[in-house]
């Protein structure tokens, strides 16, 4: 899991004041000393991790900000508005041009320069926000409040801290720099504490691979990183399409595969620059059903997805990226008209979709790639435009029973 610092803090210390703490966090004293064993076990020193966990009192912001993550609650278009503003777009130019490493890191790795700086931008404001007490936090507290809250994923934020302390021990870098989002990922490009364990490199030749004070380390790290998740040299991340009158919007599931040929001969045209050779292969998304942008994505965006598996991000880092290669604009128009769902009204959809023998993968309130099959499969059965888009229309259609 992975939050930009530099899009969610607002919202979280609005959202920290609004809600009350789970009940788990008084807890939190009785559960460090298992924390400290658990990191003596892994070979992290004792005294270490004794001095940095002692004391620890939970961050009800860290509580606040499970249940507000800014990729899942804000409407697609808002967030890219955030992500790819003009002012990101002039500061991220004049940052290619101002990092002297990053023509070596692409020659040396293959990952588009511009898709790192994209990156770079919406993690941290191009390593504005690292410094900032507003938008930062300590690691070691948010992961430590996150291990004791008794959320679903103990065992995964319990395997961060015990990274984070072990970036510590191995002299990585100092407890005053280890800060970062409430969920603990740290640096100018935003890694979980186990991410830099296994992927950090030294970018600038100084024989340390530091993250927090040093953009090539970061920049080089990030490519690895990429690179290990499967990104392509020499090939994009996709584009936006144009669909052809009367389009069979089923065919944009997601899921199916097919060369760009093949799209072609579906009526599928790019909207903009070419996406890539007529063998090479794509899905099609409508992530705002058939009112808004129509996207074929290539190998390299499921790349992004995981860096970050919310398509918002993956899609303003896309976007940002081509804006910043002097790229313009989305050509089709989002429909900013809608009211977006409250995640209590997409749980509801999500309830009535399985109630109706539509499963959704789980009631969150998250409405993703099997939430959106199911919404396809019920508009497909009821006679309606079967895109996957959760809208009040249909959640009207399923509160009425229909």
């Amino acid at each position: 899991m992975r939050v930009p610092i530099a899009l969610l803090w607002l919202l979280v210390a609005t959202a920290a004041r609004a809600q009350t703490p789970p009940a788990a966090e008084p807890s939190m004293a009785a559960c460090l000393p298992g924390l400290v064993a658990r990191a003596r076990e892994q070979g992290v020193t004792p005294a270490l991790a004794e001095a940095q966990l002692a004391g620890l009192d939970p961050d009800p912001e860290v509580l606040a900000a499970t249940r507000r993550q800014a990729e899942f609650e804000k409407p697609i278009w808002a967030y890219l508005d955030a992500a790819v503003s003009d002012e990101a777009v002039a500061d991220g130019r004049a940052t290619l041009a101002a990092e002297a490493s990053l023509p070596a890191i692409e020659a040396a790795t293959g990952v588009d320069r511009h898709v790192l700086v994209a990156i770079w931008g919406i993690e941290s404001g191009y390593g504005r926000v690292l410094n900032d007490p507003r938008k930062v936090r300590p690691v070691l507290r948010s992961l430590a409040t996150l291990a004791c809250s008794g959320d679903r994923r103990v065992a995964t934020w319990t395997e961060e801290l015990v990274a984070a302390l072990r970036i510590l021990d191995r002299g990585g870098t100092t407890p005053e720099h280890l800060t970062g989002s409430w969920a603990g990922a740290t640096g100018h490009t935003q890694f979980m504490p186990t991410t830099y364990l296994r992927h950090a490199v030294d970018g600038d030749g100084d024989g340390r691979a530091d993250i927090w004070s040093s953009a090539p380390d970061a920049l080089a790290s990030t490519a690895q990183y990429l690179r290990s998740l499967g990104w392509r040299p020499g090939e994009g991340w996709g584009g936006e399409v144009r669909l052809p009158a009367g389009f069979d919007v089923r065919l944009a599931d997601e899921t199916t595969v097919r060369t760009l040929s093949e799209w072609r001969a579906l009526g599928v045209t790019p909207a903009g620059r070419v996406i890539g050779a007529d063998t090479e292969t794509a899905r099609l998304v409508l992530p705002a059903g058939a009112k808004g942008p129509a996207f074929l994505l290539r190998p390299n965006f499921q790349t992004l997805l995981g860096y970050n598996a919310a398509f918002s991000y993956a899609l303003a880092v896309a976007h940002l990226s081509d804006r910043l290669r002097g790229e313009p604009g989305f050509v089709q128009s989002w429909p900013r008209g809608d009211r977006p769902l409250a995640a209590d009204e997409r749980r509801e959809i999500q309830a009535a979709l399985e109630a109706k023998g539509h499963p959704v993968g789980g009631i969150d309130g998250r409405i993703g790639p099997r939430s959106r099959a199911a919404i396809r499969a019920y508009q497909a059965a009821s006679g309606l435009v079967p895109d996957g888009y959760a809208d009040t229309t249909l959640l009207e259609r399923l509160r009425a029973g229909e």
